[in-house]
């Protein structure tokens, strides 16, 4: 059974399944609709993905994902993780299994102190005992690189926002005040100079308005103007003067080909929208990561430790050889050399062992980035937490169908086909020639004063109308076709990388169910062959008590059994470390390492789009929900 960590309650055998389930569909049908809702679904003429190019995409997408689950869904069943009991192949009664259990294994060092030598400063080496829930909690929280992560959405957000402030309105005003004393010249009529010599005029142009973009790639523009006039040319008269005109204008551009529709001009905010969906993708997946890394680094501390305990043990049996040689009268002195180089061999061997659990405590306190623990500091980190040795339950079709809706690779790989999508939409767009229509309204008013002038303008008494139209096509097209080319071939790129990024992922999903297996069978294995080499080395004391003198060939025998009986508990521990170390990958394989140390991802709103894109769908209700 695996065990809870936060309260030590215990957890049924089909746990690791049962996470990976809670929430959605357990078998076949769940994952795959839901991305063939994601990549079928159309809830607008806008959308980005409406077009033969875009259903070929999803298609692909959509056979790449059943092509890959085809041979699980036809095998649902889930198994749980076998290995034989051996240790009914040494034939011990229990007392001899109890005792050999006690002169070594992992529970035979409940008792024993470690040699931890001195820390950097030269002084006692300090130590504190660490959990595994704080190392991971603490891992998720102040972890460097998540803590970079996390500001990628906030930067999204600033990215979307900017985008979609393209169509805020915009308040303008022009004003221009203007002196004029210019010479001019004039015409002459029979030798008698007609009109004006001079131009002298007096002007001020004041223009306010407001002017918003338009989805549909159009501008509206609606604007106020007035103008004074004081003409002080000299026989020049003008009624009224000075003259204060003012005109209410109207206007409409909009493109009817080129540039028209909300596929091109919305084609930014939804990229930026993309952008922000993968950034958070991006997140979780270096907070997976990041548990992941904890958790292998925690277990790797565990068996560093180990380790040096047994090598400390190792060390002092030898120590114990070379203490009963110097009191024995027929030992050789050719046998207390080759017993004191064993011995001085296993003591380096402790000195390495003492390195590696160092090393293994500041590997931890980086991932953590623990303020009571900084790198800095010389606080050696000791487990709490021992190694689950326990059977789980596991389903091929369930761990790939929740890598499918889990994993952030998935995500971002179909986040890009869609971006491929939109800009495909774009490029498409400009494939078109350039139709301008302009469409403008003014409504005049001109008088001697501001009051009759405004009044003029409101009486609706002149009125002008203007429509204009603008086509522009370049001969060939061939930049656009270009761009159009490099767009599609761009949307195959995206299918091909979406392919290989799901065969990778199923491939590590096989890989660490594997890896649980055969680790948790070698459990039993190198638990069985410590049990031997203790059994060995029990008996061999015994034969010694009843030995009367000591041969070069018994002292080498004893030696060499007690390096078995070390190397084959380093083993063991080995293997414990890489199950609970296979247990972790497997979950950041499925990209639900968060949900199995229930920790809550919660992700940041992302505001709806007019029209929801057809690869990430309103589930929520309505016509694209159900």
């Amino acid at each position: 059974m695996l065990t809870d960590r936060s309260d030590q309650r215990p957890i049924p055998p089909h746990a690791l399944h049962a996470s990976l389930n809670r929430g959605r569909p357990a078998r076949t049908t769940g994952v795959v609709a839901a991305l063939t809702a994601a990549m079928a679904t159309s809830s607008g003429c806008a959308s980005p993905l409406f077009d033969q190019p875009d259903r070929d995409l999803r298609r692909a997408v959509r056979e790449a994902s059943a092509r890959e689950l085809a041979e699980a869904q036809r095998r649902p069943r889930a198994v749980t993780t076998k290995r034989e009991d051996l240790s009914a192949n040494l034939n011990l009664a229990p007392e001899v299994l109890e005792e050999l259990n006690r002169m070594a294994g992992p529970h035979s060092y409940a008792n024993d102190r470690l040699n931890l030598g001195q820390s950097l400063f030269g002084t006692e080496q300090s130590v504190t005992l660490i959990t595994l829930e704080h190392v991971v909690k603490t891992s998720v929280d102040n972890n460097l690189n998540a803590a970079f992560a996390r500001l990628s959405p906030a930067i999204g957000q600033a990215q979307v926002a900017a985008a979609e402030a393209a169509f805020d309105w915009l308040l303008f005003n022009n004003a221009t005040w203007s002196l004029t004393d210019q010479p001019r010249t004039n015409s002459s009529i029979n030798g008698s100079t007609v009109g004006v010599s001079v131009n002298n005029q007096n002007a001020f142009d004041n223009a306010i308005g407001v002017r918003k973009p338009l989805i549909s790639g159009g501008q509206l523009t609606v604007q106020h103007q007035f103008v004074y006039t004081d003409d002080a040319s000299p026989n020049l008269f003008l009624t009224p003067d000075p003259a204060r005109a003012t005109n209410i204008v109207m206007q409409l551009d909009q493109p009817l080909l080129r540039n028209f529709g909300s596929d091109f001009t919305l084609a930014q905010v939804r990229l930026a929208r993309n952008q922000e969906r993968d950034s958070i993708q991006e997140l979780k997946g270096t907070l997976d990561r990041t548990v992941s890394d904890a958790e292998e680094q925690y277990w790797n501390l565990v068996r560093a430790r180990d380790d040096l305990l047994i090598l400390q043990r190792l060390l002092e049996r030898g120590e114990e050889v070379v203490a009963k040689l110097r009191t024995r009268s027929d030992a050789r002195p050719s046998n207390l050399a080759n017993a004191t180089s064993a011995v001085l061999s296993r003591r380096a061997d402790v000195r390495r062992a003492q390195r590696v659990l160092r090393t293994a405590s500041d590997t931890l306190k980086v991932t953590m980035n623990d303020r009571d623990f900084p790198i800095g500091g010389e606080a050696l980190l000791l487990p709490v937490d021992t190694a689950i040795d326990q059977p789980v339950e596991f389903s091929l079709l369930d761990s790939l169908n929740t890598a499918l809706a889990n994993r952030p690779e998935i995500q971002r790989a179909i986040i890009s086909v869609d971006n491929t999508s939109i800009r495909r939409a774009a490029a498409d767009n400009q494939r078109l020639p350039q139709l301008n229509l302009r469409a403008l309204t003014r409504f005049n008013g001109l008088a001697g004063s501001t009051a009759d002038s405004y009044e003029e303008l409101t009486s609706g008494r002149f009125i002008d109308y203007q429509v204009q139209m603008l086509f522009e096509m370049p001969i060939g097209n061939r930049a656009a076709e270009a761009s159009y080319r490099q767009r599609m071939l761009e949307g195959m790129q995206a299918v091909i990388a979406y392919q290989n990024t799901l065969q990778n992922v199923f491939g590590e999903v096989k890989n660490q169910l594997r890896n649980i297996s055969t680790d948790y069978a070698l459990i039993e294995d190198t638990r069985v062959a410590r049990l031997a080499a203790a059994e060995e080395l029990r008996q061999l004391l015994n034969d010694e008590e009843n030995t009367a003198g000591l041969t070069p060939e018994f002292l080498d025998l004893k030696l060499r059994q007690q390096q078995s009986l070390s190397a084959a508990e380093q083993q063991e521990n080995q293997a414990l470390a890489d199950y609970n170390i296979s247990l972790a990958r497997f979950h950041l394989a499925t990209g639900t390492a968060l949900e199995r140390n229930r920790i809550l991802f919660d992700v940041p709103h992302i505001r709806p789009e007019s029209r929801e894109s057809d690869l990430f769908p309103d589930y929520t209700g309505g016509p694209t929900g159900k």
